[in-house]
This record gives C-alpha cells, structure tokens and sequence, in this order.
C-alpha cells in the first residue's frame, strides 16, 4: 500500500505534515485527502464496470489483472500447458545433469555416467572409452595446455571463452 515507505520516512512525512499544515489544519488536510483518493477509486471502479459492460458477455470473467504481462503467460502459457511444457519440464533433471558434469570435471565414474557410456557423447576422463588408451583419437585432450603462441601471434579465437 505504502510501495517502498519505511517506517522512518513515514514519520518523517507525518512530522513534515504537522509543520506544513499546523495541528489545527492537519484532520481537515488529512480528510480531504481520503476524499480524493475514494472519489479516485469510485472512477477507476466505473470505469472498469463501463469497459466490462461494453466488451459484452463473452467477456464476463475478464479480469484487467490478466492484462499484465506476467498474469497473461501465467494464466494462456503454464496452466493451460497446450504445449507440452510440463511434460518438457518433467524431462529435464536438474541434479543429474550436474551430477554428470561433476563426475565429469572430478574425473569418477559414477553410476549416472556409467548408464551413458555410448561413443557418441564426448568424455572429459582421462583415459577413458572415448579417447582411448593408446591416444590415436582425434578428438583433442581437453586437460593439456596448448602451446604458448611466439610473441607476434594472436592465441586461437576461442567463442565459448566470450
């Protein structure tokens, strides 16, 4: 209701408010004010019943929340779920994923990583099934560091490091 008033700015607003008006005026102030903001209410009120009143009855559960934009996807996107993302959701699991990439990194061999052992995926093991023992694989050696470029050459353009 106060959006982002604190209690010390509220004080200082009522304080302010005493010195400006005086505490002679300051109930008189205070209902005019609460005057205006019902007769502000009142119109927005109307004005709401007037538009619900003109889009007709196939607009009855119209709500003007429903107009924001988050309410909107919330309400036509997620719930209605017409586009099988709750089942994508459903699919996607978070923990295995980082699981994966942890056993990756650390180089074990868990039993999540062991279930996917196929030789399309790339493996980040040393020694490991896709990059053989013997290293005749073509695919490079992401633990060993490159060759230092001579001082006039520009290191590779990496675009994954950008």
């Amino acid at each position: 209701m106060f959006f982002d008033i604190g209690p010390l700015e509220l004080v200082a607003l009522v304080i302010l408010a005493v010195l400006i008006f005086g505490p002679d005026k300051l109930p008189k102030v205070i209902s005019d004010v609460m005057g205006f903001v019902r007769k502000v209410r009142a119109f927005s009120d109307n004005a709401k019943e007037d538009i619900r009143s003109e889009l007709g009855p196939e607009f009855k559960d119209f709500e003007f929340e429903d107009l924001k934009p988050r309410n909107f996807v919330r309400k036509h996107v997620l719930e209605n779920d017409q586009y099988g993302l709750q089942e994508i959701r459903n699919g996607f699991d978070l923990k295995k994923e980082m699981a994966e990439v942890t056993d990756a990194v650390h180089g074990t061999d868990s039993a999540s990583s062991a279930d996917r052992g196929s030789a399309s995926r790339v493996s980040f093991d040393k020694g490991g099934p896709d990059t053989g023992s013997g290293g005749g694989s073509a695919a490079p050696d992401l633990f060993k560091k490159g060759a230092k470029p001579s001082p006039g050459e520009r290191p590779p353009f990496d675009p994954d490091a950008t």
